[in-house]
């Protein structure tokens, strides 16, 4: 005997999880510093963020932190690096507040995602691909980080005080 979901039909496991993919509210990306997406479920395994043509003031790095709380965010103990490359030029960084895919030049539009996913307990692994249109630019992201308590957040912000200026923001979690 088999079973046939249809894509419509949801399946509940795991005291009350619902197996399938939830997707957020997009955010417009065209202000402010931090896009905040809180009220995580306890049982996420993974997260896909998801950047549409985002957009930084000045040459800043878009960063990704999780979050443990409403306003709790771990901003310390992440491991891992990024890169950019272009036609003519490779840059690469390290990072230890948040997941990053290295600088992009002001006005450039970012498009990828990154994926977060549940390595065991409280740790987090992310990888990403990130395109840019300035210059045509990639740009690459890895890394992990150990949280003190559940994720229930994840902040998307920048590495300096640069404000968002275009774009929209979302997240999909299973």
């Amino acid at each position: 005997m088999s079973t046939v979901i249809d894509g419509s039909a949801s399946v509940t496991i795991n005291s009350g999880a619902i197996l399938g993919i939830t997707s957020g509210t997009a955010v417009a990306s065209t202000s402010g510093t931090s896009i905040d997406f809180t009220s995580i479920p306890s049982w996420v395994k993974r997260i896909t963020v998801m950047l549409n043509a985002v957009s930084l003031s000045s040459n800043a790095s878009i960063l990704v932190q999780l979050g443990t709380g409403s306003t709790t965010y771990t901003t310390t103990g992440y491991v891992g690096g990024g890169a950019r490359f272009g036609a003519s030029s490779v840059a690469s960084s390290t990072f230890t507040t948040g997941f990053s895919p290295s600088n992009v030049t002001a006005a450039a539009l970012v498009a990828g995602n990154m994926t977060i996913t549940n390595v065991t307990g409280n740790t987090w692994a992310a990888s990403g691909i990130f395109g840019e249109n300035s210059g045509e630019f990639m740009c690459m992201v890895g890394g992990s980080v150990p949280l003190a308590a559940v994720l229930t957040a994840v902040r998307i912000t920048t590495t300096s005080t640069d404000t968002f200026d275009a774009g929209s923001i979302n997240i999909l979690f299973e």
